[in-house]
């Protein structure tokens, strides 16, 4: 079992105390920045949980995709006037 396995099963485990975590986190920040950023810091929380929750729910690692490569392009004709024979 890899460490991602091992986090996301404490994850399911413990969901509620990973939203009590998350909103502590958020409640922190909105009284460091004396609610400046109240909208922000509730958008930052709700998809840090929806992930949480997400991640959590996912018992097999995903193989990675590879990325994707642009189709070649053959090089470009020199510029010039054309050959003579």
């Amino acid at each position: 079992m890899g460490f991602l396995d091992t986090v996301k099963n404490l994850l399911s485990k413990n969901a509620d105390k990973v939203d009590t975590a998350i909103d502590k986190a958020g409640d922190l920040v909105d009284k460091k920045t004396q609610g400046k950023y109240v909208q922000h810091v509730d958008k930052v929380q709700e998809a840090a949980k929806k992930a949480a929750r997400d991640n959590a729910g996912a018992t097999q690692q995903q193989p990675p995709t590879p990325p994707q490569t642009p189709p070649q392009t053959p090089p470009a004709a020199p510029a010039g006037p054309p050959p003579t024979s």
